[in-house]
């Protein structure tokens, strides 16, 4: 169950309630046991947020969560997150250092004696190079063991709580790409758009997402993560539009291709099949089924049209918990890739994409965030998604 605040109807850290984390540090301790970790550090925000609930903007400097086989969890950053951690989190002890000294000199002083097999997340962000050596310095251990992607796997399946915070994502979502769309027209700008789905989102009830709204018209369509200019829209311009909702850290990003004034035809017959891509992807969404299957069920409309030269990367990639700077949950993509033999499950949420630009033949994407859920794929953003002509 959420935890929400009485008074507003806002979702309010830690968002849920102790049995909900009580299942995710078991279920970490479990997968912990099976790769020979006594003592896990958790230095990614998005999976310390996962065990612990904290949703701040003070994850720019270090966090480590350690995390024991049996016994109490510890958070240690800088001291004067204090307060913040204090209203926030429920289920570890707190630590802070001065900003004289670093998290590893704190944690060399809070664990003592031996360890046994430390694990540490090499591949994430908070885990600097220097931040890594140091903590091997300061602690004695059996040995050091990788467990990235340990705790990024278990996220992969959403909880009942978390879907139900997926769902109210997707609707402030669809409140940003309603405004955003709305304030498209010959002469608006680009970051007028920004701002109008900025707006939105917010009085929807979004808080910061990972990525903020890309918005990026004709001249910059091939550029992939940059976003708004004072550029204004002009007749004939396509306006590219992925944003993303966030309700207690949680994304669900759409995205969609404007036309300013009018569009071509072989817009219309471009986006016809993109739609006919998609539905093949959320047809081939079922539990059990790998991944690759997913990407090949897309590919296979794609090449029956006549495109079979044309190649995607994925045709999507999983989402849910995100931090700045990314709402893909991290550094690293999990995408419905051709050769991807993850399985899918039942509480696995996707930003799928059927995105068919520079083709030749006309451009046109579409894109949502789908839930597997217990009936099925389920498509949770509903912005419009045919030819859109502002």
């Amino acid at each position: 169950m959420n935890m929400l605040d009485k008074g507003s109807g806002e979702a309010v850290a830690p968002y849920f309630e102790s049995e909900e984390f009580d299942r995710r540090r078991d279920a970490v301790r479990h997968a912990m046991s099976g790769r020979g970790i006594d003592t896990l550090l958790v230095s990614a925000p998005e999976n310390i947020f996962y065990l612990t609930g904290l949703d701040h903007w003070g994850y720019f400097a270090p966090h480590i969560l350690v995390v024991p086989a049996d016994g109490e969890m510890i958070l240690l950053t800088r001291a004067m997150e204090k307060v913040t951690i204090a209203n926030q989190v429920r289920n570890a002890r707190f630590e802070g250092h001065h900003d004289g000294e670093t998290v590893a000199d704190l944690l060399g002083r809070v664990l003592s004696g031996r360890l046994g097999s430390v694990g540490i997340e090499s591949w994430s962000s908070g885990l600097p190079h220097g931040l890594a050596e140091a903590l091997k310095e300061r602690l004695t251990a059996s040995r050091f063991l990788d467990a990235s992607g340990l705790i990024d796997d278990i996220r992969m399946v959403k909880s009942p709580a978390e879907q139900a915070l997926m769902r109210a994502t997707a609707k402030v979502s669809d409140a940003g790409a309603q405004a955003a769309i709305e304030a498209i027209a010959e002469g608006a700008s680009e970051r007028h758009v920004a701002a109008e789905a900025e707006r939105a989102m917010i009085e929807a009830g979004g808080t910061f997402p990972g990525f903020g709204p890309f918005i990026r018209s004709t001249r910059r369509l091939g550029e992939e993560h940059t976003t708004w200019t004072s550029d204004r829209f002009g007749t004939g311009d396509a306006v590219f539009l992925e944003l993303t909702g966030c309700v207690a850290r949680y994304h669900a990003p759409l995205g969609r291709l404007i036309h300013v004034g009018h569009a071509a035809k072989e817009t219309y017959e471009m986006a016809a099949l993109t739609a006919d891509a998609f539905a093949a992807v959320v047809g081939a969404m079922r539990e059990g089924v790998l991944f690759r299957d997913v990407y090949a069920a897309w590919q296979g409309v794609v090449d029956r049209a006549g495109l079979s030269h044309y190649r995607r990367h994925h045709c999507g990639y999983v989402v849910g918990i995100g931090l700045p700077p990314s709402w893909t949950g991290g550094n690293k993509v999990t995408g419905l890739r051709r050769d991807s033999d993850i399985v899918l499950k039942t509480g696995m949420s996707f930003h799928v994409l059927s995105w068919l630009m520079g083709t030749g033949r006309g451009d046109f994407f579409v894109s949502n965030a789908v839930l597997l859920g217990p009936s099925g794929a389920e498509v949770l953003t509903r912005t419009p998604s045919g030819v859109t002509v502002r």
